[in-house]
C-alpha cells in the first residue's frame, strides 16, 4: 500500500512570474490562491491541484533542455472533453502561446493530447483521457 496519496502542490521555478501566472488564471481559468512577495512566489490551482510559482534569482536562467537534464519533463494537466481541448487550443493560439503539438489521439484513440510551452519555457501537456 502506498504512503502518499496524490499531489498537494507542485512547485515551478518560473523567470516571467507574472506571465506564468497569467497563463494559469487568465488563460486556464485557475485562481489565484496568494502571493508571497518576499520571495517573490504566486500561488495558483484548478479544482484539484496547487501549483506554486517560485521566480527564479536570474532573468535569464538556464533553459531546461529535456534530453540532458535531471528536472520536470513537463506538467500534464487533464482536460474534460475533446471540445474543450480544441476550445483551448485556440485559446493558446489567441494568446501566442508556443505549441509544440496540436491535439492529437493518443495510440488509437479517442484519448488525445496536445503540448505547448508556457511563457517561462516550462512544457504543458494537456491530456483528455476517453
Amino acid at each position: 500500500m502506498s504512503v502518499t496519496n496524490g499531489a498537494h502542490h507542485i512547485g515551478l521555478a518560473v523567470s516571467k512570474l507574472e506571465e506564468s501566472a497569467e497563463f494559469f488564471t487568465k488563460l486556464l481559468g485557475w485562481e489565484e490562491v496568494k502571493r508571497r512577495d518576499d520571495y517573490p512566489a504566486i500561488f495558483v490551482k484548478d479544482d484539484s491541484l496547487m501549483i506554486t510559482l517560485w521566480k527564479t534569482q536570474t532573468e535569464e536562467p538556464l533553459k531546461f533542455d529535456r534530453k540532458t537534464n535531471v528536472g520536470l519533463h513537463h506538467l500534464a494537466l487533464r482536460v474534460n472533453s475533446q471540445e474543450a481541448m480544441y476550445q483551448l487550443l485556440e485559446v493558446l493560439k489567441e494568446n501566442q502561446i508556443e505549441i509544440e503539438f496540436e491535439p492529437t489521439l493518443r495510440g488509437e484513440g479517442p484519448s488525445m493530447h496536445m503540448m505547448c510551452y508556457e511563457p517561462s519555457g516550462i512544457r504543458v501537456e494537456f491530456y483528455y483521457a476517453a
